[in-house]
């Protein structure tokens, strides 16, 4: 069986595809329908998935299976259209199938009575096909086609409610950022085919390794990257992130925890071959994630919207990995990938079920006492957030401490200390959001559509369920690549050399201290209120304002497209109308004035056509004369 689905692996994309294909064409009249549809073909791929996990277990290494065909051929270019099945893609191949399917399950509850049912459930198939037809990808071209695709499908859920002038305008926003992004992934894709002659990630492997020009390498490591920075939503195209919270919030689980934005870090992950090739596109790599991180969780701190918050805490994490990733600590990386993916997805689905439950509620300042009236929604987003906060023996503990261990260990100070803050910043404000919403005083305020407070209520089991599993990954997931278990997940996701360091134990206790004291400050200032928001915005003062207002950053952006894009457009305008339109006219005239004069050469009258016969005979015979006579030579 394990040799079958490792040969057929790419009916895992195919599937889905398929059926966003089947419910689009024939069956959006058929919600329910539509979302069975969708369910099987996911539920196939989790299968297929989960058969190709057991089998590399049992095998003992990681596979390294590609097929390929050719799929467009020409002079200097051929691109393939392949699968390539490795540890690092199975790995992923589980991840999205597993999330997918769960988010999938839990909007069942969700979006229920929603009148665009249907097409929910068909963007979500393309969304899931398309992450997972670039996982499988054995080439750039490739890679870059289902790239564009989670664009797409980004887009279509995002501005899913596309009656709402945010969602229509966070989804544009999220498609202009990443297009940024992808214009410079696109030029380093080309740079590759031009310098290497191939796209193929096993053929440019050797190329790679014996290329000696480190500027040519350096400029297309340094294209490439513009790629996950913008799908990554690394600083400075992170803004698309935070808007898309718009969308639905089983959406935003899937964009946060499986699919889009683990995209950036699979291509470095995937492509580190090309990547550490450079020193200093890594030192450009580790110093994007870290500040990443860094200003990400500082943002969250103030902010009041519990999925805007957990959408700067996805941003932070993504640092992270990204960071671990320039310190050529790429399975790190790809563990904290992994081990996020559970806990994120658990955070955003229990958020989507405060939310449910508040009539779409948001603000954290409006909920209060909700441990009373939601339990399950509680007790498990705790969970998560210890996770995510990295408390042993938690699944984001071992993934989060192996990426600060190899910052220690491979001697970058300055980032291992600045992983260490994020880590204490982390922890302070998923507490001060479980402290206000989950364990605060109940608020006596309305709903802002009229509803009660009394009629807040667990959500069904259908939401329930996949916060069960989620939270049950999110406590158990991080032994696979624990030191007590022998580091099972470095021994299939590695690149070479080593790939798990000797526990250190300062970094995991002063980690840990540093989590819980976060954790014990938000229980101070939200808990037991020793200090109430309105007094510690007096005494930040602008400080507070410039970090509640994401350090005006989406201010500037606004600024430089009013002042440079505008005004450039302003000035062609100036050009069309004023030059160009002009010259068009000038032209027109000469012609129109030209023709109304030798119009009167055309007048009917055979006695005129002689007078210039006679004329032309004449010029004709005197310039030949003069030839003749030397006199024109």
């Amino acid at each position: 069986m394990f040799e079958w689905v490792l040969q057929h692996a790419w009916l895992i994309a195919l599937i889905p595809f398929l059926a966003f294909a089947f419910i689009g064409l024939f069956l959006y009249r058929w919600p329910k329908v539509s979302a069975g549809i969708s369910l099987f073909s996911i539920g196939i791929g989790l299968i297929m998935s989960l058969i190709l996990l057991k089998g590399m277990a049992n095998l003992g290494v990681s596979p390294d299976y590609e097929a390929a065909v050719s799929w467009l051929r020409m002079p200097g270019l051929t691109i393939e259209m392949g699968i390539l099945v490795d540890g690092l893609s199975i790995v992923m191949l589980f991840i999205v199938t597993f999330i997918a399917f769960l988010v999938q399950l839990y909007s069942l509850g969700y979006m229920k009575g929603d009148p665009g049912f249907a097409s929910y459930y068909a963007y979500q198939s393309i969304f899931a096909a398309a992450m997972l037809g670039l996982v499988l990808a054995n080439n750039f071209g490739q890679m870059y086609v289902f790239w564009e695709l989670v664009g797409l499908a980004s887009y279509l859920l995002i501005g899913f409610w596309f009656g709402k002038d945010s969602a229509r305008d966070a989804a544009k926003k999220a498609f202009i950022t990443n297009r940024v992004g992808d214009f410079g992934f696109l030029l380093g894709i080309l740079f590759v085919q031009i310098i290497f002659g191939t796209l193929n990630f096993g053929e440019l492997t050797g190329e790679v390794a014996s290329y000696t020009n480190t500027g040519g390498l350096l400029i297309v490591t340094l294209l490439l990257l513009a790629g996950p920075v913008g799908k990554s939503a690394q600083f400075p195209l992170h803004v698309w992130l935070p808007d898309a919270m718009e969308g639905p919030t089983p959406v935003s689980a899937l964009i946060h925890a499986a699919t889009m934005v683990a995209a950036g870090v699979y291509l470095i992950a995937r492509a580190f071959f090309i990547f550490s090739s450079t020193s200093e596109a890594m030192q450009v790599i580790a110093f994007i994630g870290g500040f990443t991180a860094l200003f990400a969780a500082v943002i969250a701190l103030t902010q009041y919207d519990i999925k805007r918050i957990l959408a700067y805490s996805t941003l932070s994490q993504l640092g992270y990995m990204v960071m671990a990733m320039g310190i050529g600590a790429m399975t790190a990386g790809m563990f904290h990938l992994t081990t996020h993916a559970f806990f994120k997805a658990l955070l955003f689905l229990g958020a989507g079920s405060v939310i449910y439950a508040l009539h779409h509620e948001q603000d954290i300042r409006k909920m209060g006492g909700l441990v009373h009236k939601m339990p399950i929604t509680t007790w498990t987003f705790v969970i998560g957030a210890l996770a995510l906060a990295g408390i042993p023996p938690l699944a984001g503990f071992w993934s989060k401490d192996e990426i600060l261990l190899s910052a220690y260990a491979g001697g970058y100070t300055g980032l291992y200390i600045l992983g260490s803050l994020v880590a204490f910043f982390t922890a302070f404000y998923m507490f001060r959001l479980i402290f206000t919403a989950f364990f605060g005083e109940k608020t006596e305020n309305h709903l802002h559509d009229g509803h009660e407070r009394h009629e807040v209520h667990e959500s069904p089991w259908v939401m329930t369920m996949p916060l069960l599993i989620l939270a049950f990954m999110s406590i158990f997931a991080g032994f696979i690549g624990a030191p007590v278990t022998g580091n099972i997940f470095g021994h299939y996701i590695h690149y070479h050399g080593e790939v798990h360091h000797e526990p250190e134990i300062m970094v995991v206790v002063l980690s840990t201290i540093l989590a819980l004291a976060g954790i014990f400050l938000a229980w101070l200032f939200y808990g037991k209120k020793v200090l109430s928001q309105e007094s510690l915005k007096q005494r930040l003062g602008w400080i507070y304002n410039v970090v509640f207002n994401k350090f005006y950053i989406d201010e500037i952006y606004a600024w430089l497209i009013r002042t440079f894009v505008d005004g450039s457009a302003r000035i062609m305008f100036w050009i069309d109308i004023h030059i160009i339109n002009r010259l068009v006219d000038l032209s027109a005239e000469l012609t129109g004035g030209a023709g109304s004069k030798l119009r009167y050469t055309e007048n009917g009258q055979v006695q005129t056509y002689a007078y210039y016969m006679i004329g032309g005979i004449i010029i004709i015979s005197a310039a030949v004369l003069l030839a003749g006579l030397g006199i024109m030579q």
